[in-house]
């Protein structure tokens, strides 16, 4: 896309991490709005530039690995035509912005806006307040004043409590002239942790401007969590639940090392008869959640008949139960498990299982509870022939009542 005349604001989006610090499943950036499950916290980011009547156009920054969940990520955006081609990015977040600054450089943007994808809660006033800023600097970067106590530390152990005067936690968009920008790029160092750091490594003048507490970054499972929780607490709900259980036979003594239960190894020395890999915990679980949503079960979705079931992970049942929830307008707040068997003893397992659930399904792990009783010697189970689970699933609809 050519401009006929030059840019005065573009927004360059970088989204090109992995976010491995926000726990396992799609990076960060392409997972879903706690309070909007059809937008995506790279959506959101771009909307707010999009909508701002400043700023000309949108270039987004993507791993190269991303192309289809980018695509699928920006279907539902409003005024798609403001946003030029993605670029994709490189081993550092260094890197990725210059692949998108070079990437701009032939439309000659007067002034330009970085900003990371994972701070999906970028207000206008921000914007405005960066424009503000910008008119008697290079740069404008907004920050918040540090207001912890602050420690060093080394091998875990406090060597220093340091000053918190004069200092400041950075946000983004950090604004800057395009060309002053692009050139601190091309000359600097590696390893610098902003734009702001480029900057102030060629001499840039840059001005601070009031940053905003709810311009939170999306780092970790807790900040999606959090962000889940304050949505449920806000809004008006509606609280449904969905009931699992399921049931596999054990195989002769001798047949396995381990079962998986929860998404983990777990040893026992007769393995667990199933099509998929036959976890019994993740199953339960699913069939709640789909069942909370009125969604059929697991034999709907993912048929025994179909061979591309077979020895397939629970995790994969797992995750598209838990998308079909959050899809429909719903939010999953807490999984109760009660796992019945002689053997294997569970209890040295529980954390673990707890942890992992709650990484799968991006909670807080106070949100899994994980139980486990046996039936005295009577039945199925009591005489060691197989293992059931009981799952209990509550979500929240954000759609009211």
């Amino acid at each position: 896309m050519e401009s006929a005349e030059r840019l005065t604001n573009v927004a360059l989006i970088v989204a090109a991490g992995r976010g491995h610090r926000a726990g396992a499943g799609l990076p960060k950036q392409y997972r879903a709005l706690p309070e909007n499950p059809t937008l995506t916290v790279l959506a959101a980011s771009m909307q707010a530039f999009i909508d701002h009547p400043q700023i000309d156009n949108v270039q987004v920054v993507i791993h190269p690995d991303d192309i289809e969940l980018y695509n699928n990520s920006i279907k539902t955006l409003n005024n798609k035509e403001k946003i030029f081609d993605h670029v994709c990015g490189g081993a550092q977040r260094q890197d990725s912005v210059r692949a998108g600054l070079e990437a701009l450089h032939r439309h000659a943007p007067r002034q330009v806006f970085v900003h990371d994808a994972a701070r999906p809660y970028i207000s206008a006033t921000l914007i405005d307040r960066c424009l503000t800023g910008l008119g008697s600097a290079h740069g404008a970067i907004p920050a918040i004043a540090v207001t912890d106590t602050l420690k060093r530390a080394e091998n875990g152990k406090i060597t220093e409590t340091v000053s918190r005067d004069g200092l400041w936690g950075a946000q983004t968009p950090q604004a800057f002239n395009f060309i002053s920008l692009l050139a601190a790029h091309r000359s600097a160092p590696p390893g610098l942790t902003d734009d702001a750091a480029v900057a102030e490594f060629a001499g840039m003048q840059l001005s601070l401007v009031a940053g905003d507490p709810d311009n939170i970054k999306m780092t970790h499972e807790a900040d999606f969590a959090r962000a889940s929780a304050q949505t449920a607490l806000a809004a008006p709900t509606i609280t449904r639940m969905g009931q699992g259980f399921d049931v596999h036979r054990f195989d002769k003594e001798g047949s396995a090392d381990t079962i998986t239960l929860g998404g983990l190894p777990v040893p026992h020395n007769r393995r667990i008869i199933g099509h998929s890999d036959a976890d019994v915990v993740l199953h339960a679980i699913t069939d709640a959640l789909y069942g909370a949503i009125a969604d059929g079960d697991i034999g709907d979705h993912f048929p025994p008949s179909d061979p591309a079931n077979k020895d397939r992970a629970s995790v994969d049942f797992l995750s598209h139960a838990a998308t079909r929830v959050t899809a429909s307008g719903n939010a999953i707040v807490h999984i109760d498990v009660t796992i019945i068997c002689e053997t294997p003893k569970i209890t040295p397992h529980r954390a673990d299982m707890r942890r992992n659930i709650a990484r799968l399904l991006h909670l807080d792990i106070s949100a899994i509870s994980v139980k486990a009783t046996t039936t005295e010697g009577l039945g199925f189970t009591g005489r060691g022939e197989g293992i059931a689970v009981q799952a209990l699933a509550t979500i929240i609809s954000h759609k009211g009542a």
